[in-house]
């Protein structure tokens, strides 16, 4: 789909006019990592998986209890080597029937969100979860099964390498920042979770219910290409 309509149908059209080559900014903010409440050596052993045994063992997941009501973990898909990594909340109805992050209404939207920067699902673009089972009723997971997911968040994104990380709404944003900071505060500013920048937008499906902020939406995925390309042109400099 040409951009144009892919914009159009983000009601974002004119606003993909915003310029793409800004400075990036220089308020960076320090790395947080977060310690949950799990056996060490348990944690370590997750740290220092493999992508194969990664999958198996979210597969096998009994750690809280969001794996009674699950069908099946949901535990991320996409390039593996890619400078982009997307997570988002948890699974909904359709992911948990599917086995994959992001599919149904908001899945299209963010489809469309990707395209209008020139990204594709699964190609330099990686995507996860917070929380690897859907919660009841789609409610918001508890901060404890934030904590037993987070050594399997923590250990796909040390894989991935991504040079961005885009957190999509709030759930995301806390879990990787370890803040109780609003959406509304931590937009337009270049974080890092686990030494790799990051930029927080909100969530597809909550752009769904609230079309006035699928402008700002738009905002901070210029704001996020104009800062790859900063990434990019650092690491040609570097090299």
């Amino acid at each position: 789909m040409p951009r144009r309509e892919v914009l159009q149908e983000l009601n974002l059209w004119p606003v993909w006019r915003l310029r793409v080559a800004s400075p990036l900014p220089s308020d960076v903010a320090g790395e947080v990592t977060l310690s949950p409440d799990m056996p060490v050596n348990r944690r370590e052993s997750i740290l220092s998986m493999e992508w194969d045994e990664l999958r198996q063992a979210v597969s096998g997941c009994t750690d809280c209890r969001l794996h009674e009501t699950r069908s099946q973990a949901v535990f991320g898909i996409g390039d593996e080597q890619a400078d982009w990594m997307l997570v988002g909340e948890g699974p909904g109805a359709e992911e948990d029937k599917q086995g994959e992050p992001f599919v149904g209404q908001a899945g299209k939207l963010l489809d469309n969100m990707l395209a209008a920067i020139s990204l594709k699902r699964g190609r330099n673009v990686y995507i996860a979860n917070t929380v690897k089972c859907r919660p009841p009723a789609n409610r918001n997971p508890e901060p404890d099964e934030v904590a037993a997911c987070e050594p399997y968040l923590t250990r796909q994104i040390a894989l991935v390498r991504p040079k961005l990380i885009i957190a999509l709404g709030k759930v995301a944003a806390q879990r990787l920042l370890e803040t109780d900071q609003t959406i509304a505060s931590l937009r337009g500013k270049l974080h890092q979770a686990e030494g790799i920048p990051l930029i927080v937008t909100y969530h597809p499906a909550y752009l769904l219910r609230s079309l006035p902020d699928k402008a700002k939406a738009w905002e901070d995925l210029c704001f996020a290409v104009r800062t790859m390309q900063g990434l990019q042109s650092t690491a040609q400099i570097a090299s």
